[in-house]
């Protein structure tokens, strides 16, 4: 049997299903928000977490396992769009930009990371670790700049009818599964770290090809000064995250709550060391 990236959702609202017909494109139906974290405790555990091994554990691997735990609490944030239906995806993907090296030509590649919502920190760190292991065995390119390369290569006339084909099938689910795994258009979520280059994050927008339903940027670490309720100036390390979300997988309730516990998550990041008590699954 065909392994298929979700399954199609049957009992939403009506306005669920009646949105993706009105709204029928995902850069028409995309909602911008932005957070800032205090990372007060993020920075020292970070720090104890690498002494005890996890060399190079980063902001970026928080924020990941910090979906993930999201996801599995609140199924409704890993859903997509596909042929103008709401679909529960099976599995976590997270996608993500990484340069080969720090220079200003240096290619960018994108590598695909697969999650489960039991995962915890360690396991996001370590399969992460893999991924990026793979990637620099396969040298200057991996499977989805191949792809990129050979269709590169094609006329431009070829290359848009190949596009539009590629688009028709995603439409009606017929694109391969080795396609959408290679795709960095298919995916639960997109993240992207400008912090590594000194600059504040970016609203950064959705792809109108693929699936991909969340796009999170997340800034540099900076110094905040704020005045408490006790008139007092306090001195906070924060960090703050965009994110670009496709309104149709759920509603306004849905995202807020979903905000605010990744907000609190990725605030208290040892919980993430173990598994959650119990997942959540989507609705049928």
């Amino acid at each position: 049997m065909r392994q298929k990236e979700g399954r199609k959702i049957k009992t939403g609202s009506p306005m669920d299903a009646v949105a993706p017909f009105i709204m029928p494109t995902r850069s028409g139906s995309s909602n911008s928000f932005t957070a800032t974290i205090d990372i007060g405790k993020c920075e020292p555990f970070i720090r104890k977490m690498r002494d005890e091994g996890m060399a190079g554990l980063g902001m970026m691997h928080i924020i990941m396992a910090s979906y993930v735990r999201v996801v599995s609490r609140l199924p409704g944030m890993n859903r997509f769009i596909r042929g103008q239906r709401v679909y529960a995806r099976n599995g976590i993907e997270i996608c993500l930009t990484i340069k080969k090296e720090m220079a200003l030509n240096a290619p960018e590649t994108v590598v695909k990371l697969y999650a489960k919502p039991e995962d915890t920190l360690k396991d996001i760190y370590n399969n992460l670790a893999k991924e990026l292991e793979l990637n620099r065995q396969e040298g200057d390119h991996n499977n989805m700049d191949t792809a990129a390369r050979i269709l590169m290569k094609l006329p431009n006339v070829l290359l848009k009818f190949v596009v539009w084909f590629l688009k028709l099938l995603d439409y009606f689910g017929l694109l391969p599964r080795f396609l959408t795994k290679l795709s960095p258009f298919h995916g639960s979520m997109f993240l992207t770290n400008m912090g590594s280059l000194g600059i504040p994050p970016i609203y950064h927008h959705l792809y109108n090809f693929g699936n991909l339903p969340i796009f999170v940027a997340i800034g540099a670490k900076r110094t905040e000064y704020s005045v408490n309720k006790h008139g007092e100036v306090e001195k906070k390390r924060v960090m703050d995250f965009t994110l670009m979300c496709d309104e149709r997988i759920c509603d306004g309730h849905y995202y807020a709550t979903a905000f605010k516990m990744l907000k609190r998550i990725c605030e208290h990041p040892e919980q993430l060391l173990e598994s959650p008590e119990t997942v959540v699954e989507d609705i049928r």
